[in-house]
């Protein structure tokens, strides 16, 4: 049987997905920080491109950003509250066999 993972108690899921959204919020004002430093960067350096190019700078680090920090956060999430050790690993017996 599948041990319980510990997200599914309330007060636990609660807090880890509290420390989660905190977790974005401080990426979030490092990825705004980041950007526009990039920005103006480019625009010291390059001056007169497109404000599309600029657009495209913009977006893409900010995806990229926060894409890298949610999924990070989502091992943190999992790794910190027990949930990856709450798994049935039905080849443990067969790896112990083997070696």
């Amino acid at each position: 049987m599948t041990p319980k993972s510990p997200l599914e108690d309330p007060e636990t899921a609660a807090y880890a997905w509290a420390r989660y959204r905190r977790i974005m919020r401080f990426m979030f004002l490092i990825t705004v920080g980041v950007v526009a430093i990039a920005v103006a960067l480019l625009y010291t350096r390059e001056g007169d491109i497109s404000v599309h190019f600029y657009i495209a700078v913009a977006l893409g680090i900010g995806f990229t950003m926060l894409l890298g920090s949610a999924l990070m956060g989502l091992v943190f999430l999992s790794n910190g509250t027990g949930h990856d050790e709450a798994i049935d690993d039905r080849f443990e017996e067969e790896r112990k066999r083997n070696s």
